[in-house]
């Protein structure tokens, strides 16, 4: 009976929350219990029926640390799929199991770290060198790829319910943020007007703008001497203001204590509160914030100081359906049926078939597992779980690694052994790194050192090369890994070279199917593979030239690029101009002998006279799947902004003369089939 009572003064208190706004709920509020409320471990206000609410939680290719979760590529592997309506379809499935899990949570009482609804993902920065460790939770190397593919996941993420939303999603780590990673503490970026305006804003816009993307994280690093978290020109001037942003802002874990301790931007911790807070941070993600206690009585700060960013706070809240009894919103009914399920198993599938990448093949792919008797299946990465996985991950109830699904792809007809290699027709070998290889300032791996694959691995595929020769024996290297490696010289003793990265619950099935050519290759390069780490610039400069495909960096395998079963011609290109956009038309073939899909690629080149550094840059893509001589026109429009360029003063303009289009399955100058076309920029104008 007591416990029937407690709950019932809960429900009663959560009707006195619902039936005031979140300003007047502030308002009721204590100074005191205003710092509490900023803070990332929120406690709850039983008189005001506020509950506990912590706001840690991660979801950035699942709901990951909290459980059994369905397991979807990395997110580098979502941006190879160059699909932003599949991204929108898994980031759909993610909200739903956060959901179900808070639910379930929530009904035990629970409300702590990773059981809440504010997700901090996507990571839309961008991949600018290949040494970064944190790389692989990103969308890659091009501002457009990463806006439009982050877009898609946070609305997918949020959902389309005109009240509520389904999660909050973050759009992390604002801004300029790609390593060293064990500077990142006291790092500061020395960024241009024009690299910030062309390059390293404008998936943060687009998230912004488009996505209308719930949260914001601050950096830790400082851009052009002002830490992120302190710098009011981004969080206040352009999110707020020029962006029209109008969630909330949150600080990278210890990010506020980093305004003091590694940047030494103030003298003490309640300067670094009060600089964050008056900058337009309103989330502290650590305890830094309670130096504030202290600060109300001695009159260094006032609680009026706290009442925005506390509003801008329980706005989200409210938006979750926080302060509203149980049973409003639209997914308060969700529970383990929609956690892990089958539908979900089968999403992770067809985005880790899409994702992988075939770089390399002499015709040794597709197997055919009629004329296979023995096949070996070896290397580091075969029966290895924690490949498919990455990081900032859920764990999976079945997952399928390299052994086991090549395996059940080829049936009982067929040979396998992982160990005993003698004989084989054909031997699969899994190499590269994982997640613990590479990753985050404190992990084992943080940034990578070397660009080649793991000695020993490279050992072994010479030695099982050297076992193979004669009699149409074929050896098949499969790469793990979200970040470039020197793929090329595995290519000169390789019959195929796949790009694995790290390819979620599934990736092992996917990878049986596709080999074995009941899926046809259809990833594309997110990232520049360089030709070495030589030809890189300094990892501490975050100025442009020479980096990634935009700017010049030396390609041994370019950003774009992927080979597929079949062969695509393009012809009939056609480009209009009216106001405020272009649309451009094409019909694509396939003139291959199997079905296969195509990922449609268009860049924008400025006329010379413009004077843009930029080589070309991508402004669209479409996929579209084609049986065998099957033809399709693919109509993509280019709003105006896409042709712009930016002036030293990061001002954007439209050019006089004519811009071309390029349209292919590839870059110009890597790829033969591509199309071009030109059109006056100035026809463009609103």
């Amino acid at each position: 009976m007591k416990k029937v009572a407690m709950t019932a003064a809960v429900f009663a208190l959560v009707g006195c929350a619902n039936a005031a706004t979140p300003e007047e709920l502030v308002a009721q509020l204590t100074g005191e219990e205003r710092v509490g409320q900023l803070m990332m471990d929120s406690p709850a206000v039983p008189r005001l029926g506020i509950p506990a609410y912590h706001w840690w939680n991660e979801a950035l290719h699942g709901v990951a640390r909290a459980g059994l979760a369905t397991v979807f590529p990395q997110s580098m592997a979502m941006a190879a799929t160059f699909d932003a309506d599949l991204e929108y379809r898994v980031a759909d499935a993610i909200s739903t199991e956060a959901r179900a899990k808070h639910n379930l949570f929530v009904k035990r009482g629970e409300r702590g770290i990773y059981e809440g609804l504010t997700f901090w993902s996507p990571n839309v920065n961008l991949f600018r060198d290949p040494r970064w460790g944190r790389g692989q939770e990103t969308f890659g190397e091009d501002p457009y790829l990463s806006g439009a593919m982050g877009t898609a996941f946070v609305k997918g993420m949020q959902g389309n319910d005109p009240k509520y939303l389904k999660v909050a999603a973050c759009a992390k780590h604002f801004a300029v943020h790609s390593g060293p990673e064990a500077l990142r503490h006291g790092f500061d970026a020395k960024v241009s007007p024009r690299d910030l305006a062309e390059y390293y804003l404008p998936a943060f816009k687009a998230l912004v703008v488009e996505g209308k993307v719930e949260s914001v994280m601050g950096a830790y690093s400082a851009v052009n001497g002002v830490p992120c978290c302190a710098n009011k020109w981004l969080l206040t001037d352009l999110l707020r203001g020029e962006w029209g942003f109008a969630g909330h802002v949150v600080s990278d874990v210890g990010a506020v204590n980093d305004v003091l301790r590694g940047h030494h931007y103030v003298k003490d911790t309640v300067e670094a509160s009060k600089s964050a807070i008056a900058a337009g941070l309103d989330l502290c993600s650590e305890g830094t914030y309670g130096c504030l206690r202290a600060a109300l009585k001695d009159g260094r700060v006032t609680a009026d100081e706290l009442a925005a960013p506390l509003a801008r706070l329980y706005r989200t809240r409210a938006k979750l359906g926080q302060f509203d009894p149980p049973g409003s919103t639209p997914w308060d009914g969700l529970g383990a049926e929609s956690v892990a399920n089958d539908a979900h198993r089968a999403l992770a599938l067809e985005s880790a078939e899409k994702s992988m990448v075939l770089v390399h093949n002499n015709g040794a792919l597709p197997l055919n597992a009629d004329k296979i008797r023995f096949l070996g299946v070896t290397g580091l990465r075969a029966l290895d779980e924690v490949a498919l996985y990455g990081n900032y991950n859920g764990y999976s109830a079945q997952p399928v690694t390299c052994l086991t699904g090549i395996a059940a792809e080829a049936g009982p007809g067929v040979k396998i052994s992982h160990m005993g290699l003698d004989g084989c027709d054909a031997i699969v070998a899994c190499v590269g790194i994982t997640a613990e290889d590479e990753g985050e300032e404190g992990d084992s791996g943080g940034d990578r050192k070397s660009y080649g694959i793991p000695e020993r691995q490279v050992k072994l595929l010479k030695d099982l090369r050297n076992r193979l020769r004669g009699n149409g024996q074929k050896l098949i290297a499969v790469v793990f890994g979200c970040s470039p490696f020197d793929l090329k010289s595995l290519a000169e003793f390789c019959d195929a070279v796949v790009v694995a990265w790290y390819p979620g619950e599934q990736g092992g099935r996917a990878l049986g199917r596709l080999i074995f050519g009941k899926a046809n290759f259809s990833g594309r390069l997110p990232i520049t593979y360089p030709t070495s780490y030589a030809d890189i610039p300094d990892f501490k400069s975050y100025a442009l030239t020479g980096r990634t495909y935009i700017y010049g960096e030396k390609a041994a395998y370019p950003f774009g690029y992927g080979l597929s079963y079949t062969t695509f011609a393009y012809s009939r290109l056609k480009l209009s101009a009216e106001k405020g956009k272009a649309v451009a038309e094409v019909t694509v073939i396939n003139t291959g002998k199997c079905a296969g899909e195509e990922v449609v690629q268009l860049y924008v080149r400025a006329p010379e006279s413009a004077h843009d550094r930029r080589l070309h840059h991508l402004a669209a893509f479409a996929r579209v799947a084609l049986q065998p001589g099957e033809a399709k026109t693919v109509s993509v429009a280019l709003p105006a902004s896409r042709f712009e360029v930016f002036g030293e003063d990061g001002k954007p303009f439209l050019p006089a003369g004519e811009s071309t289009v390029f349209v292919g399955g590839g870059q110009p100058g890597f790829d033969a089939g591509v199309q071009s076309a030109t059109v006056l920029a100035e026809k463009l104008r609103d």
